[in-house]
């Protein structure tokens, strides 16, 4: 590692390994996703962690991605408490009392479709974009959605681990 390695990363790097994997699972909830992620340290760039983490969801069985969903919170209903879940929903924050109630229907819809949360990276994203994705995406088969979830986590998990790149604690 270089005297240019992210602060963040260079602690990553050098955490104790029960650390480090509370740190990932913090990421994503997927434990096989985790285990490869922390096999390949230490990491010289961050580009080489996003590298290792797009390999590792692109290995992750159907279980693995719904242990990965699991962890996220239904999009309109970010954890309470949790700094990161309101950060990634926050443009659902000024949403109209209409479009949350329509939003609650659509994931509930999504939801008893597909068997799990509506899963989509929210960074960035106003409420309207969030809920027509949800109603484009809700006629995917379940192939069709379980590759775009599978997407849609490896973004947020750059997202996540960016942060830890750079050395931002929430």
């Amino acid at each position: 590692m270089s005297s240019t390695t992210p602060q963040g990363l260079t602690r990553f790097n050098t955490a104790d390994a029960g650390e480090a994997q509370a740190a990932l699972h913090e990421v994503c909830a997927s434990r096989a996703w985790g285990s490869k992620v922390l096999a390949q340290r230490p990491y010289a760039t961050a580009d080489a962690l996003f590298a290792a983490s797009d390999a590792a969801m692109a290995e992750l069985s159907a279980d693995d991605l719904a242990e990965a969903m699991a962890g996220h919170p239904p999009i309109g209903r970010p954890k309470p408490g949790d700094p990161t879940s309101n950060r990634e929903q926050s443009g659902m924050a000024g949403a109209s009392d209409d479009l949350k109630a329509e939003m609650l229907e659509l994931n509930l819809a999504y939801q008893e479709k597909f068997g799990h949360v509506f899963l989509i990276c929210a960074t960035g994203r106003t409420a309207e974009q969030m809920r027509d994705a949800v109603r484009n995406r809700i006629d995917n088969s379940p192939e069709q959605e379980r590759e775009i979830v599978r997407g849609e986590l490896g973004k947020i998990n750059r997202i996540r681990l960016n942060r830890i790149a750079e050395g931002d604690p929430s």
